[in-house]
């Protein structure tokens, strides 16, 4: 019996997701460029899908093996593991790509690569979790994650759930309302209390393997938009070897990673879906004002606001990508905080501002974006950048950046 599963009515086996049954061939080193172009080719096949995947709320499938047989699943994995050891920088990129063609499919890549960011950073040598990342690279495997819970709700840092120890061994059991593409992924990496006994911020990171987990379906998925990321709630029963369970509190993974990696990659997938929405009202704009005799009209003024919003987040992806590289070094207490703050504003920013694209680009392009069908149609990507005020609350951002700067000293006017 598959032990990944569905309840309704009867319980019955979920197929597994399609991956290789033998291990691919292992990927040449790619350097940003090829990696790229390696995008761009999955982003044409998941292009040519996207309207049937959100029509349908199905799983882009095509694009997920598209990602597969280009090695991208693996490209952030280190070259000494298998991977590609693409940067941050180039995994952002990507995630524009892929977001102008399929925002579903940019989406599932973005989720992947941030616990895979979490993986690379956060296993030491000659650990279980070493192992692990080699097998990722070898088979190709998709990682989903598993950190929202019922009654904590989408906050990030407290966990119901507890590691419940047994020897060499533990077992889990979360309630969770939403495990993003959880049916489709060969692994979740899923947050819980480090034992019964912690409190609910005492919180570990784990690796649950599909072939020691059952999902529990505990509803559809059937959202205004991003309705390919099939992010249904899910009973998470698992087992495991402790080993599994990463050293390093997360706490320490979450605000070093997590966090940081979620908010760029995101952003970065927002530009994306924008940035089609923009393209496309810019080639509208372009054939209505050579229809009328060259008079731009009230358009002239939209897409050049469009315009400027677009480069603004892409300033501000670029601004973090260089914040994030200089990591490294030393910080001070005050410098860690506008750091935290750069990086909440970055998503909200972002987040809010793609709306506003996606709303310049239905103006110009009128009835054309708000029919489905036309080369100019907008519907799916407003439905699914709506989903990014929501996705880890703006609100409850907001607060966290007022926090920051209640805890930070405002600068002193400099003297002359």
């Amino acid at each position: 019996m598959s032990l990944l599963e569905f309840a309704s009515g009867t319980r019955r086996a979920v197929p597994p997701p399609v991956s290789p049954s033998l291990p691919l061939p292992a990927p040449r080193k790619m350097d940003k460029s090829r990696l790229e172009q390696a995008a761009y080719t999955v982003a044409q096949i998941a292009a040519q899908f996207a309207d049937a995947v959100d029509r349908e709320a199905r799983f882009p499938l095509e694009a997920l093996n598209a990602m597969r047989e280009q090695h991208l699943l693996a490209a952030m994995v280190p070259q000494e593991h298998g991977g590609s050891g693409a940067s941050l920088e180039t995994i952002a990129s990507i995630c524009q790509i892929l977001g102008r063609a399929c925002a579903s499919a940019g989406m599932v890549f973005a989720m992947h690569q941030i616990q895979v960011s979490c993986l690379v950073e956060h296993s030491k040598p000659g650990t279980w979790h070493h192992g692990f990342l080699k097998r990722l690279a070898q088979h190709q495997w998709l990682l989903a994650s598993a950190t929202s819970e019922d009654e904590v709700g989408g906050n990030l840092r407290k966990s119901r759930c507890a590691i419940e120890p047994l020897l060499t061994s533990f077992t889990l059991h979360k309630l969770a309302p939403t495990i993003s593409y959880g049916a489709h992924a060969d692994a979740i990496l899923a947050t819980a209390r480090r034992d019964p006994d912690a409190t609910s911020s005492e919180q570990v990171l784990v690796i649950l393997l599909r072939e020691d987990t059952t999902l529990t379906r505990r509803g559809s998925w059937d959202t205004l938009g991003m309705r390919g990321t099939c992010s249904e709630g899910f009973v998470l029963d698992a087992r495991g070897q402790l080993e599994q369970v990463f050293s390093v509190p997360f706490a320490h993974i979450a605000e070093r990673t997590m966090v940081p990696v979620s908010h760029i990659l995101w952003a970065a997938l927002w530009t994306g879906i924008a940035n089609d929405a923009f393209q496309r009202a810019h080639r509208y704009f372009r054939a209505q004002t050579q229809n009328q005799g060259g008079d731009n009209g009230p358009a002239g003024r939209r897409i050049a606001e469009a315009l400027a919003l677009v480069q603004a987040m892409q300033g501000r992806v670029d601004g973090v990508l260089r914040l994030k590289s200089q990591a490294n070094h030393e910080r001070s207490w005050s410098e860690s905080m506008a750091a935290a703050a750069e990086i909440n504003t970055l998503k909200t920013f972002v987040s809010s501002t793609a709306l506003q694209v996606v709303h310049h680009a239905m103006m110009i392009c009128g009835m054309a974006a708000y029919k489905n069908g036309t080369p100019f149609s907008l519907s799916r990507h407003l439905r699914d950048i709506y989903s990014a005020p929501l996705m880890i609350n703006n609100d409850r951002i907001d607060s966290n950046t007022a926090n920051l700067m209640l805890a930070q000293r405002p600068a002193s006017p400099e003297r002359d």
